[in-house]
This record gives C-alpha cells, sequence and structure tokens, in this order.
C-alpha cells in the first residue's frame, strides 16, 4: 500500500485522490456539489475548542486516569430526532456512567454515538428481494430503507437533513446537560421507569445511595459544592464515513494552525474503510480531532503499525484510539498480538473494546443478534489480556439504547430467541436494551474492584 503524504500536504479535499471505499453513487453530481457547497457555508456542529477538551481528556484515560463510555445507536435514524428519545438515550449513558464511577473509581469520559451516526457501511453495494436488485441502504443520510428504486437511490438533499437533526440532537443533549439534569447530586432525573428485576433495582440504588453520601460528605466538610460532580461534559462521535458530508464541515481554524472536523468531537474510521493507502485514512489524519479506529482479527501487524504511524505520527496524547472487536471466539488469540504490533512502534494508544460487532450472528429464524454472554465474556477477556500484558484498556463502546427493545438476548431478564421479536426496532445492528447496557456497566466495575483485590493480594509478600 502507499503511505500517505506527509501532513503538510494535507487540505480537507485531499482525499479525493485517494480510493474512497463505501461511498454512494450520486445519479446528479452538480446536485451533490450545491448541497455539499451549502453545508460549507453553514455553521459548526461542534467547535475547536470543545475538541481539545475531549482530547485532554482522552489522554487522561490512556494514562489509565479516566475510562471512555462511548455508547449509542448502530444507526441513528431521522425520526428518532425526538426530546423523548434522545433524553431516554442520554439517561441510560448517565446512568451508566454513574455505576462505572462508583466500580472504576475514576473520572468517567461519556461520548455517544448520537448526533451524525446516519451513515452506515454495507457488505454488499445492492440488495436483492424476490428477483428485484436495488441499492443497500446505506443509512438515512444516504438513502431511505423502503424497498423501491425511488426510496433506495441516493438522495444529496439528506445532507442538510442530516446536518440539521445533528445539530438539533446536540442542541437538545448540551440544553440538558448544561440546566443540571446530568448533576450527580439528582440521578433521580434519569429514572427509565426500567427497573423490574429487583436484584439490578437494589444495586443501582445501593450506588446512587453510596455517591450521595459521599458527595454529602466531601461538600460537608470543604463547605463548598463538588463541582466536577455537578456538571457532567458530553460529546459526541460518529463513523466518518461519508466523506464528502465530513469535508464539508472540515475547517481551517487560523488561531490554532490546525483544520478540524467540525461535525463532531471524535470521528472515528471502521474496518472497512481503514486501508492505509484509502481515501479515509488520508483525511483522517490532517484532521487535530481526536480519532478512532476499529480494528478486527483481519489487520494485521504491518497493517495496524501503518495506521499508528500514518494517524499519530507525532505520538500526540489523546489522539489515537484503537477500538478492538475481536469477538469473544477470537479475542484471546489476536488481542495480544495488536498490543505488541503497537508496542513495537514506540507509541501510546488508547486501547478501547468493542464487544458487540464480533458477537454478531444470526438466528434460526434469520433474526440478527448478540448474546449477553458472549459480550462479557470478550470483555472480561479484554480486561484480563490487557492486564497480563501491562497494558491498559481504558474504555468500552456499545451500541445501546434507552427505549425497552428486544435486539440481544440474555442479561437479567433472560431474553430468548423467541423474544426478539417483540420489540426488535433497529434498522441495522441489534442494540443492547436499557437494563443489559445498565447490567453491563454493573458487571465492568464488578470485575475492575475483583481485578483490583487480586493485584493487591498478589503484591502481598
Amino acid at each position: 500500500m502507499r503511505a500517505p503524504e506527509t501532513t503538510a500536504s494535507w487540505h480537507s479535499a485531499s482525499w479525493q485522490t485517494r480510493p474512497a471505499q463505501q461511498q454512494p453513487v450520486y445519479a446528479d453530481n452538480q446536485a451533490l456539489e450545491r448541497i455539499v457547497a451549502q453545508l460549507s457555508r453553514l455553521p459548526p456542529i461542534v467547535v475547536s475548542w470543545e475538541i481539545d477538551a475531549l482530547r485532554a481528556r482522552l489522554a487522561a484515560a490512556q494514562r489509565g486516569e479516566a475510562f471512555l463510555l462511548q455508547g449509542g445507536d448502530c444507526a441513528e435514524v431521522f425520526a428518532d430526532c425526538e426530546s423523548d428519545t434522545l433524553a431516554k438515550k442520554l439517561k441510560i449513558l448517565l446512568q451508566m456512567s454513574l455505576v462505572l464511577l462508583h466500580g472504576l473509581k475514576k473520572p468517567i469520559i461519556r461520548v455517544g454515538r448520537m448526533a451524525g451516526q446516519y451513515a452506515k457501511p454495507r457488505s454488499a453495494d445492492t440488495e436483492t428481494r424476490n428477483g428485484v436488485t436495488l441499492p443497500s441502504y446505506r443509512g438515512d443520510l444516504v438513502n431511505r430503507p423502503e424497498f423501491t428504486p425511488e426510496a433506495r437511490a441516493a438522495d444529496p438533499e439528506l445532507l442538510l437533513r442530516g446536518y440539521e437533526r445533528a445539530a438539533l440532537t446536540l442542541n437538545f443533549v448540551r440544553a440538558l446537560v448544561e440546566g443540571g439534569f446530568a448533576d450527580l447530586h439528582h440521578p433521580e432525573y434519569w429514572d427509565l421507569g426500567f427497573v423490574h428485576q429487583a436484584p439490578l433495582k437494589d444495586a443501582y440504588e445501593r450506588i446512587v445511595k453510596s455517591i450521595g453520601d459521599a458527595l454529602d460528605f466531601f461538600e460537608g466538610i470543604s463547605g463548598h459544592p463538588v463541582h466536577e460532580a455537578t456538571l457532567v461534559d458530553f460529546y459526541a462521535s460518529h463513523e466518518g464515513l461519508h466523506l464528502r458530508y465530513e469535508q464539508a464541515q472540515t475547517r481551517f481554524i487560523p488561531r490554532q494552525n490546525r483544520w478540524y472536523n467540525l461535525s463532531t468531537h471524535m470521528p472515528w474510521i471502521g474496518m472497512r474503510t481503514a486501508a492505509l493507502d484509502g481515501a479515509h485514512v488520508e483525511y483522517f489524519r490532517g484532521i487535530a480531532n481526536p480519532i478512532g479506529v476499529k480494528i478486527g482479527s483481519a489487520m494485521d501487524a504491518a497493517w495496524l503499525q501503518g495506521l499508528v504511524s500514518a494517524l499519530n505520527p507525532q505520538n500526540q496524547p489523546g489522539r489515537l484510539t484503537l477500538i478492538h472487536r475481536f469477538g469473544a471466539k477470537d479475542v484471546a488469540a489476536a488481542l495480544p498480538k495488536a498490543i505488541e504490533a503497537v508496542r513495537q512502534t514506540g507509541q501510546t494508544v488508547l486501547w478501547v473494546c468493542d464487544p458487540m460487532h464480533g458477537n454478531t450472528e444470526t438466528t434460526t429464524g434469520g433474526i440478527k443478534t448478540r448474546r449477553f454472554e458472549n459480550i462479557l465474556k470478550e470483555l472480561d477477556l479484554a480486561f484480563r489480556i490487557h492486564g497480563e500484558l501491562g497494558s491498559y484498556l481504558g474504555g468500552v463502546h456499545i451500541e445501546l439504547t434507552g427505549e425497552d427493545v428486544t435486539e440481544c438476548t440474555g442479561g437479567a431478564r433472560g431474553l430468548t430467541d423467541q423474544d426478539l421479536q417483540r420489540a426488535y426496532r433497529s434498522s441495522v445492528d441489534p442494540r443492547l436494551n436499557h437494563e443489559q447496557a445498565l447490567e453491563l456497566a454493573m458487571l465492568i466495575g464488578e470485575r475492575s474492584h475483583n481485578h483490583r483485590n487480586v493485584k493487591r493480594g498478589s503484591s502481598k509478600p
């Protein structure tokens, strides 16, 4: 593969000289250019100092001083840009972060897969039903899910709709957070009415009470409120898949002397678009945002090392997050090789586990699902392997929803394959529901506590 050029030669359209994977084909290029020009004149969705603040927090996570919780829908849809749905999504992320804060005993960095996760890669460009072949549905940013020629045609107007909904989503989330909705003193604001399982309910309430008592204690002896706990920062992320959309919101900030993607705080590259000589790597290497890369078993040491060198040549703290998604079956064999490959570069990255994508399977009835026990197993193994190799697992990347869906089996309610059809709503991949997501956070906290106790015990003479 051809190595990327130096950053000095980079500009926001330089990716167009490279092969671009997973890009939609538009029938009317003039209409596309007109829409992209409109997008480039619209105000940014995020600002550069927010991006810089997140990069500093991720640098702390690299050092083991914080933990990243990145979660949200597999693919957002425009119809879900409504207050109740967004509030529920924020609530479950806040609840998970509270549980993780209690279990891990360190700050939690909250990053939502939201406000822009409208495009999805597909394994095939076309889909065939009953002898009819049409373009694949690539997310609401590109086309529509209905199986008709009109709906499946790539529509450039949807880029504007995506921008609008991303801006509306983040504006609403910011208003909630800044208005005190995310105040750790008042976790009762986050109630989802979900706690049907008594063990989960009791465990969560004990955590809430414990943190509330701790806040009261510190504020009582200091005479001042704990400001760090009062206001919670919240950041947005999405896969930077549709390069024309990302380019339109990429701006040069003179005072920083750097280019920023101002459509989101933390974009990431998926496995399908991570070719070293590809357009996505070329685009991502030039923006100043903290960035993520999904890595899997198909990525050998040379490829992984090439990505680390191309995307973070200066070894900037907080710049590069590697999100490994090997699956419960392959993580024990694949993760140590990846850790060693990065170690040989001399670079420091933030390691994050995505236990969702590698554990996707299809039931005998043809329904795509993920089994909670496999998700937990991959996380368990990831924590253990990083610990044994002297590395640090600094975050999790979860596909979840605040809704009462039945898309993944297992968990506290013991959902089975037969339960999936009751409330299966995802248009692409299955998500953890609110109970499963909170249970996962509790289990992460428990295992971290156990790992700390084991380390203390092993250090005794």
